[in-house]
């Protein structure tokens, strides 16, 4: 097992990962930009050292100054977290060449999910259902527009190397697609450095379903269930839940026998999720394999009692599996709420000094958070600020307990989320698990 690992993020997933380190026996190097220099992330872990400015490029981002601080620290192994590093295969190479251990997937297996294109490819040729669309990666307009008229109207624009629903453009008609395929090309580029896109058939209203995989050296692969993702803005998730209010026993056994063999046919390593479209028949539909822990984990592991991030680590050290496929049971129902640092009517950011800080607590309620009422908000980064996590017997249970956390929660000197949290945790449909990807652009637009 490792003795001490450099933890390459910051906020409340770089408190998650050092809480485990420490209930493991392992020591934990925290790395902070010159505004994180009071981070509670610094104050948790048994070393910290400074990466470079506020902005994340030169910081965060900046590859030579976290392999820097891995080794002046001496440090045997990196967690990157999401975001940021974490699916980075060049980072990943440096890490080999030193030496020192990446807790993620392999440098290949990063490789090849980085072009979604390709990923599509082989998830279509192994036999995994996938929306019709384009074989591999475009970069012609004319092309586009051709399969665009074969698959039929509306259709989706995705950069090969997009993520957080960064380089995404609908278009339901052919003379938007022009301006969307520029869109989505001039986003791939600003983002990743490449302009290659590929085109879906837009499935109308679909549910978010995701499922929860972790897969060792030994090649066991095991799911723990999956999550509905479907309240999201923009392809920003804001809510989560598990299990799904549409999926039932045979269709989540379908689904992760699917997602089994996905990562089988790509040989992934480590923690990942495999994502899916479920239309309104209940047939789904590969979207992609996120090769990383999923801001959303917490609820999968209260549910399952499975520690993902203290298996990622384990798998890491190329220990075997504690559990196999038939010890997973998912017990109750576990809904999460990111709280951000954002007007809730808008979503205009909302950074600033935290004046009060109160997070709920109690029976099956969890807080996941990188601020206190000390704390500084930057706009440097990510506006979330916290997850709030609860787990009941049943969906009703559950929704309970997050309306009760809801109301407990008090921040004050920045405007949060919360207040749009509660009006959803009180909507008919939600309610009913009536939910789509499209849920949230209706709820605001009739409660605004």
């Amino acid at each position: 097992m490792f003795k001490k690992i450099l933890v390459a993020n910051r906020g409340e997933i770089a408190m998650r990962i050092i809480r485990a380190c420490k209930e493991m026996g392992i020591s934990t190097v925290a790395v902070y930009s010159k505004a994180d220099t009071n981070a509670l992330h610094t104050q948790l872990a048994d070393e910290a050292i400074c990466i470079g400015p506020a902005d994340a490029i030169q910081s965060y981002r900046n590859i030579p100054n976290v392999i820097s601080a891995a080794d002046v620290t001496r440090c045997d192994a990196v967690h990157p977290g999401y975001g940021f590093l974490a699916e980075n295969a060049h980072f990943v190479e440096m890490c080999e060449s030193i030496g020192l251990t990446f807790i993620g997937p392999t440098a290949a297996n990063l490789a090849t999910l980085g072009d979604k294109a390709k990923t599509r490819d082989a998830m279509k040729a192994s036999g995994i259902p996938v929306v019709p669309g384009s074989e591999g990666e475009i970069t012609d307009e004319s092309a586009a527009q051709a399969i665009a008229d074969e698959i039929k109207y509306p259709v989706i624009i995705k950069a090969c190397s997009g993520g957080g629903g960064r380089g995404l453009r609908v278009v339901h008609r052919s003379s938007e697609l022009k301006k969307a395929f520029a869109a989505a090309q001039h986003e791939g580029l600003a983002v990743n450095g490449r302009a290659g896109v590929y085109i879906e058939r837009y499935i109308a209203e679909p549910r978010h379903i995701e499922v929860q995989i972790l897969a060792d050296h030994e090649g066991h692969t095991i799911f723990l269930g999956e999550r509905e993702c479907s309240i999201q803005r923009k392809y920003q998730k804001l809510i989560e839940e598990t299990p799904s209010p549409a999926v039932d026993k045979s269709l989540r056994k379908e689904l992760g026998r699917v997602a089994t063999r996905a990562v089988q046919a790509v040989e992934y390593l480590n923690a990942g999720t495999i994502e899916f479209l479920l239309d309104r028949d209940n047939k789904f539909y590969f979207m992609e394999l996120n090769p990383r822990i999923q801001v959303e984990h917490p609820i999968t592991e209260m549910v399952t009692g499975v520690d993902i991030v203290k298996e990622q680590i384990r798998i890491a050290a190329e220990l075997p599996l504690q559990y196999k496929q038939k010890d997973i049971e998912v017990r109750g129902h576990s809904f999460e709420c990111r709280i951000t640092a954002e007007c809730p009517e808008t979503f205009v950011p909302s950074p600033g000094q935290i004046k009060a800080w109160h997070q709920p607590g109690g029976f099956g309620v969890r807080v996941e958070s990188g601020v206190d009422d000390q704390s500084m908000v930057f706009p440097h980064y990510d506006s979330l600020i916290a997850k709030l996590i609860v787990h009941g017997n049943t969906r009703e249970d559950a929704m309970a307990k997050m309306r009760c956390a809801l109301d407990e929660f008090v921040v004050e000197g920045i405007k949060t989320t919360i207040p749009l949290h509660k009006r959803v945790f009180q909507d008919p449909d939600f309610i009913k698990g009536h939910l789509s990807t499209n849920f949230l652009e209706r709820f605001t637009a009739t409660t605004t």
